[in-house]
């Protein structure tokens, strides 16, 4: 019945959708039970680059971080940039823990869980980017309010980016598209969408990596990939 309720990821308070796979290898639970202790959000307090880092620096977030791709690659770009990741699903956990160990990422931390719960504790005008990189489209009509793509989490987006700050979005998905491109609509007193012509969303901009997910998307099914970045008046 729940999936019937009013609402969107905000008010239904449950998360859909697998939160693990294949069982782990040795390794990758090795990295789950020693490595993510070390660096997982804190699950109660304000989420802040002090209480992460230690320090002050700029801070970024990304819901829902597949494999940890993405996540690792602007974390290696940006050494002295802070960056939140926050995934549900164990084997991605396990696969981003592998990025950051091998590639020495020290300004990364995980969030094992529903990505709101953490955003919500980030104070408003905190965040420096936040991305949300191929989410679950929830094609059907009746599944809409499960999407990412919503007032509710878009009103929390707005309200923890900081003036300036830039949000990320992209989809292979046209039904997710056409929905996502209505919501922001509503939100122009909040962003500017930075665009110059269609060659701004047919083609992935400076610093915006390539996931397994993005190529699996247009290798193996053929999908076009759509890249949208808005900017917080």
């Amino acid at each position: 019945m729940s999936a019937f309720k009013e609402g969107d990821p905000t008010t239904l308070n449950r998360l859909y959708g697998r939160s693990q796979g294949k069982p782990l290898r040795a390794a990758q639970q090795e990295l789950v039970d020693k490595l993510l202790p070390q660096i997982a959000v804190p699950a109660e307090g304000p989420v802040t680059s002090e209480a992460l880092f230690g320090f002050d620096r700029p801070l970024h977030f990304e819901i829902g971080f597949g494999a940890g791709e993405h996540l690792a690659y602007r974390a290696d770009l940006l050494p002295d940039h802070g960056f939140i990741g926050a995934e549900p699903f164990l084997n991605g956990v396990a696969q981003a823990l592998t990025h950051v160990r091998d590639g020495g990422l020290a300004n990364v931390r995980i969030h094992h869980g529903d990505a709101l719960d953490a955003l919500a504790r980030v104070p408003d005008g905190a965040l420096t980017m936040l991305y949300l990189l191929h989410p679950d489209p929830w094609p059907k009509n009746k599944h809409a309010k499960r999407r990412m793509m919503n007032d509710g989490p878009v009103r929390m987006i707005a309200d923890k980016l900081k003036p300036g700050g830039e949000f990320r979005f992209g989809t292979d998905h046209p039904v997710y598209l056409r929905h996502a491109l209505m919501v922001m609509r509503r939100f122009t007193d909040e962003f500017e969408w930075v665009v110059e012509d269609r060659h701004s969303w047919e083609n992935r901009p400076s610093g915006w990596c390539e996931t397994r997910y993005e190529h699996k998307a247009r290798n193996t099914y053929g999908h076009e990939v759509w890249y949208f970045r808005f900017r917080r008046k």
